[in-house]
């Protein structure tokens, strides 16, 4: 386990540090016994799970090891409380990405992060690390092979989470260097483990309802996916690299970075592992995307109208059905060369990761 740079007793802050990979994150920045841990998440106190209760985080919190604060990223009140005498930030907070609400994610993606940003620089916090995505250079339309961070933002997203996480991570890229704040983002791919609450949970909803046995265009389509454990990796090798100072942060503040798993997979083969895995038969029907694209349309229309009487999120949208028909495969040497990122946990865990 690679340690962070600097001393024991810096405090460190995760925003979202409830949700799914900030939990590992923080577990992993707890593990590290290099810094102390606040967690700032949207609900009035913590609650823990009865393995958080009696392990690492638990103990923490009681020993004061970690501590938690109630914050909303869009009130700046908060967010300087939150940030108040930390010397790091891992902004990992982001409303649920299938929610397809544009003000929803402005606020937060673009909103409150001009909040942290601001707390940043006016706590004097030395790293900021910005938890954003591969869609914030996906159209929608072109899929993407060994995708490079050379490729720009494009002039039209797929959904508005996409859109709004590009906006972020560009103000938190224009901010490295204000009163000597350093900052990079991490583009994890595709993330799945141990506590996910999208991936395994729409396929098990899927299957349970019978519908899992239908794969949605050629099924040939090349997919880059990231362990959990990985992701959290990627940020502390981040934050390691731009706390030690000298030619490796001058080179990594200011950079985003794609992190897979460095195993390129067909999207549908990974399905199948999963659904395996969980006592499912794999899929075997194929279905144009041309023919499943208008019933997307209508789904969402439907959703839009009725969600304010208690509908929920639907699982087949536009956006969603070009995500598992495009192909969108990334390459890490940037990651690999500048911060010192390599996979910790192979994708052979598939098979055998708790649900």
């Amino acid at each position: 386990m690679t340690e962070l740079g600097g001393g024991g007793e810096r405090w460190c802050v995760v925003t979202g540090g409830r949700g799914f990979a900030a939990r590992h994150l923080v577990e992993m920045l707890l593990r590290s016994q290099d810094c102390r841990v606040r967690i700032a998440d949207l609900g009035p106190s913590i609650q823990l799970e009865p393995e958080e209760e009696t392990g690492l985080l638990g103990d923490s919190l009681r020993s004061g090891r970690a501590s938690y604060v109630s914050a909303d990223l869009r009130l700046k009140r908060q967010v300087f409380k939150a940030i108040h005498g930390v010397q790091v930030v891992f902004h990992m907070a982001a409303p649920d990405s299938s929610i397809n609400n544009y003000q929803l994610h402005y606020s937060v993606n673009v909103e409150g992060t001009k909040n942290v940003i601001d707390a940043c620089i006016e706590c004097k916090v030395k790293q900021l690390i910005y938890t954003s995505s591969p869609s914030v250079v996906f159209d929608g339309i072109h899929g993407i092979y060994n995708g490079n961070e050379s490729l720009q933002y494009p002039n039209k997203f797929n959904d508005s989470y996409s859109e709004t996480k590009a906006e972020g991570e560009k103000l938190v890229l224009k901010a490295n260097g204000k009163n000597e704040l350093l900052t990079c983002c991490i583009r994890p791919s595709s993330i799945f483990g141990p506590g996910d609450r999208l991936l395994v949970p729409s396929l098990v909803a899927a299957a349970r309802a019978g519908k899992s046995k239908y794969i949605i265009g050629d099924g040939n389509n090349m997919y880059d996916f990231t362990y959990v454990e990985n992701v959290a990796y990627a940020h502390i090798c981040a934050e390691r690299t731009l706390a030690a100072g000298g030619s490796a942060a001058a080179v990594a503040a200011g950079q985003a970075y794609f992190i897979t798993n460095m195993e390129p997979i067909k999207f549908w083969d990974f399905i199948s592992l999963i659904l395996e895995g969980l006592g499912y038969e794999r899929p075997t029907i194929k279905i144009s995307a041309f023919v499943m694209m208008p019933i997307a349309y209508l789904v969402e229309l439907a959703y839009k109208l009725l969600s304010r009487y208690g509908m929920r999120v639907p699982q087949l949208t536009p956006s969603r059905i070009r995500l598992l028909t495009c192909e969108r495969t990334f390459n890490c040497s940037k990651a690999k060369d500048q911060i010192g990122y390599e996979p910790i946990v192979s994708l052979k865990t598939i098979e055998s990761y708790p649900i």
